[in-house]
């Protein structure tokens, strides 16, 4: 029997000392998304299961495998969500955000749910960050979310990513194509998985998907979508190539990409790493300019992709990124008695008030303790009081990293901290770079954005 103090198999904690990586990450996400008109969506974590199975596809092994479906106390069938967009699509629906200006861009950070075997960057309760654009059809749409992930990976440093593009068409030229994979695998019948053999009348293109070695390589034979295309489909990938030419992103084009979800047209894509385990797929996305009519909708294109936050982690970790250090306490103030710990109180409330990140003892420790403690969290600088400077109205503020001192006076310190030590700060960058011209220093940055 497992422990009521352990985390359930596939779910991982983010502890203090590594959340705020995330926190800075989800952050960028979020200001980057926002800079191509993307505002957040919320959605519920568990939606009616028709609705992934009508988006997602029964033939997936999302669907069929993975899905954490219930029955609620009201005889209703009731799924957490495997992913981001058949959520966004009931939102943007229900809510009639398609007789707002289109396009509609929404991104989401969201957690999702699978059952499936936890490894190296797939767990069973994962985070998501994706984006949905609504009511645009030209291949240009599709270049810009394209551009919105390999951004965001250029601006964190990511290297070693390959872009991956493919088009699996529209039902028009798909039926085609899938009539010619299921001549192929018919063939091939004798060989397949108890799950492909299902899937090979109802949707061939999911064996493509199968991760059986032994399908695998009978799928690596198999006719190639892109030989099927009909005649708009095929404009519509040679466009979404000359957009990407004239951005300067670099791709690959690989027919094998299907993704994993029915509910994808024409481009398909996929930005894959390298060196993470067993995943190596960071991001995909692509079009599904049929999903909003499958859902009782007008026709309305549309596309996005998601962007798996545990993958993306792994891939910074594995490549030495570092990122912004976490924010660390200003100013610390040790108190000695009771009469000091009332007025530092009321002094780290001043400071905080003007944005600062003040802390005092609030375990009644000696100052030797308190001082140790202050060392350990990374205090950059700390002031003792006591009766004594209570009584003269001055104290001592140390400068933890250099060991200097100097008197300050208690009544100002809240309104007088952020300059003294900016001054302290400039003087440190004077002696290492010579004099600095303070127009160009960012103050804000100087104490984690706090001022």
């Amino acid at each position: 029997m497992a422990l009521l103090t352990n985390a359930v198999k596939g779910t991982q904690d983010v502890l203090p000392q590594d959340s705020y990586k995330n926190r800075f990450v989800e952050q960028t996400l979020a200001e980057i998304a926002g800079n191509y008109g993307f505002r957040e969506i919320r959605t519920p974590v568990f939606e009616h299961t028709e609705l992934f199975n009508r988006s997602v596809g029964d033939t997936t092994d999302v669907v069929q495998k993975e899905m954490y479906t219930f029955m609620d106390k009201g005889e209703r069938s009731i799924t957490l969500r495997p992913e981001g967009t058949a959520g966004a699509v009931r939102a943007f629906l229900e809510h009639g955000l398609f007789n707002e200006a289109l396009p509609q861009k929404v991104f989401y950070l969201t957690s999702c749910y699978r059952y499936e075997k936890p490894q190296a960057g797939r767990l069973r309760e994962f985070h998501q960050f994706g984006v949905e654009c609504f009511g645009a059809e030209s291949p240009a749409a599709d270049a810009e979310v394209i551009a919105l992930a390999n951004e965001i990976f250029g601006f964190l440093g990511v290297k070693g990513l390959e872009l991956q593009i493919n088009s699996i068409g529209c039902p028009t030229c798909r039926a085609k194509y899938q009539e010619a994979l299921k001549a192929y695998f018919e063939s091939k019948k004798g060989d397949l998985c108890a799950t492909c053999l299902s899937r090979l009348d109802r949707n061939p293109m999911r064996i493509l998907d199968c991760k059986s070695p032994v399908c695998s390589g009978i799928a690596k034979d198999a006719p190639v979508v892109l030989d099927y295309l009909c005649d708009d489909c095929k404009d519509h990938f040679e466009k979404l190539k000359k957009y990407l030419d004239t951005m300067n992103i670099a791709y690959k084009i690989n027919p094998t990409i299907v993704r994993g979800l029915d509910y994808y047209t024409k481009t398909v894509f996929e930005f894959v790493a390298t060196g993470i385990g067993a995943q190596g797929t960071v991001c995909g996305g692509g079009r599904y300019d049929g999903l909003c009519e499958e859902l009782g909708g007008n026709h309305i294109p549309a596309l996005g992709f998601g962007l798996g936050l545990e993958r993306l982690m792994l891939v910074l970790e594995a490549q030495g990124i570092k990122l912004p250090e976490d924010q660390k306490c200003n100013l610390y103030v040790a108190p000695a008695g009771e009469a000091a710990s009332l007025y530092a109180a009321g002094l780290v409330n001043d400071l905080r008030a003007g944005g600062m990140f003040a802390l005092f003892d609030v375990s009644d420790r000696g100052i030797k303790a308190q001082m140790k403690y202050a060392n350990k969290i990374g205090a950059e600088y700390v002031v003792v009081i006591g009766d004594n400077e209570l009584e003269s109205g001055t104290a001592k503020l140390k400068n933890m990293e250099s060991g200097e001192e100097m008197e300050v006076k208690l009544e100002t310190l809240a309104d007088d901290f952020a300059d003294i030590a900016i001054q302290q700060s400039v003087s440190k960058l004077s002696d290492e770079f010579g004099d600095v011209d303070m127009s160009n220093i960012d103050l804000n940055s100087l104490f984690g954005g706090n001022l």
